[in-house]
């Protein structure tokens, strides 16, 4: 099927050549081109220009965007969509002053998640979890990292990571799958940490391979959680078995985990809340991307990464929602836009290219995700009218998606 978008006001992200990520000073441009039009071919981008240069077809479907923008799909690469139940209690035991890390050492948290995941069959877990997959492709999102780490078993980490495949099989967005079964240490093994390791090594990370379920590995590296030398085993157990690293550091505390992650070329160190000098040169000359998350530290009311310092140290980084039920119940990446600029002062042109290119970077679809150009999949949002792209995070609180296109589907 053929789709014409024809009047385009401004058409963004434009790429003639296929670029991998954007870094430093490179990130403050973002190409447009202005009263366009776009050709989509199936689920494929296949041509884009002024519409002075508008060609002569005949579409199934012609699509008026006049006084509208026309954007790549957002590439949220770091979330946790799949998972049961919620933890709305939680929720109100910080707002009356306890702390994440004290709702996690009595029991929250991720152990609470892991309780409620465990209780929940595949088919209940599936319904829960397809219903927040089908909301944030309506508010844009076009390609996912969905992770496990609920389960903390072999049995309950295979469960979540097959309904993560489910997913990727029914629905019309790229789905790449994480294991992070490294994500909290279960209550029995809270004081034989090696023990655990060894599960994950010898039992966990085989029967996941065996089965396909996951591109990417990754470790939560904290204090309380994971040290560096644990998440070490770790990675080096998975790249031996094809799994590629992608590392939680930095969100409380600073321990020498983005230097590690680095040594074994993480795709993506993901968090970095805590950031000192010596992390971001471990990040320069690498190819590793860092990755923010200010859904989280909004709602966990801690510190934003501080993208002006990686980005002004000729960093690439990226944009994602962490999507999770106890640190960021929301995938809107919109949101995540807006805080960029809002919060950690980035410019409406480096949050658009923090949370499309750099986005498709951070989980393994530069090819074909996050930009406009010819031969990626055709993942579009079309605003409603707007004056300009920089209402996107300027309304922070406004739905301003007309509709969405993804591998060319309409899906709202």
């Amino acid at each position: 099927m053929q789709t014409l978008i024809i009047n385009i006001k401004e058409l963004l992200q434009v790429r003639e050549t296929n670029i991998a990520k954007v870094s430093g000073a490179e990130m403050a441009l973002l190409p447009t081109i202005k009263n366009a039009f776009l050709v989509i071919e199936d689920d494929c981008i296949t041509d884009f220009g002024l519409m002075e240069d508008c060609p002569q077809i005949n579409p199934e479907k012609i699509i008026d965007a006049y006084e509208k923008m026309v954007l790549p799909c957002w590439c949220d690469s770091h979330t946790h969509i799949v998972y049961a139940g919620n933890r709305e209690q939680e929720f109100v035991d910080r707002i009356n002053g306890m702390s994440y890390e004290t709702i996690a050492s009595r029991g929250g948290g991720i152990l609470n998640s892991a309780k409620m995941l465990h209780e929940t069959s595949a088919d209940a877990l599936y319904e829960q979890s397809k219903i927040r997959l089908e909301e944030v492709m309506q508010l844009g999102t076009g390609a996912v990292e969905i992770k496990s780490g609920y389960g903390l078993t072999t049995e309950d980490e295979v469960k979540m990571l097959r309904v993560i495949k489910r997913l990727n099989e029914n629905y019309p967005v790229e789905i790449k799958a994480t294991f992070l079964g490294a994500h909290a240490f279960p209550t029995e093994f809270k004081d034989n940490h090696q023990g655990y390791l060894d599960e994950i090594i010898n039992k966990m990370i085989p029967t996941i391979t065996n089965e396909n379920l996951a591109t990417y590995i990754d470790v939560f590296c904290e204090n309380g959680y994971f040290s560096v030398d644990e998440a070490e085993q770790i990675l080096k157990a998975g790249l031996k078995y094809g799994l590629i690293p992608k590392i939680h550091v930095n969100q409380f505390n600073s321990i020498g985990g983005v230097a590690m992650g680095v040594k074994y070329n993480a795709l993506s160190v993901d968090h970095l809340e805590i950031l000192l000098l010596q992390d971001i040169e471990a990040l320069k000359n690498s190819t590793t991307m860092p990755v923010a998350l200010p859904s989280c530290s909004y709602f966990l009311s801690i510190p934003y990464t501080p993208a002006r310092e990686i980005i002004d140290a000729g960093l690439p980084l990226a944009l994602a929602s962490d999507f999770n039920p106890g640190s960021t119940p929301s995938g809107n990446m919109n949101f995540v836009v807006s805080t960029a600029c809002i919060k950690m002062k980035m410019t409406p042109e480096e949050a658009i290219n923090a949370a499309t290119i750099n986005g498709a970077y951070a989980i393994g679809l530069a090819e074909t995700h996050g930009s406009i150009t010819v031969g990626k999949k055709a993942n579009i949002i079309i605003t409603k009218p707007i004056s300009s792209f920089y209402q996107l995070p300027y309304a922070f609180g406004s739905n301003l998606i007309d509709q969405v296109i993804i591998e060319g589907k309409t899906i709202l």
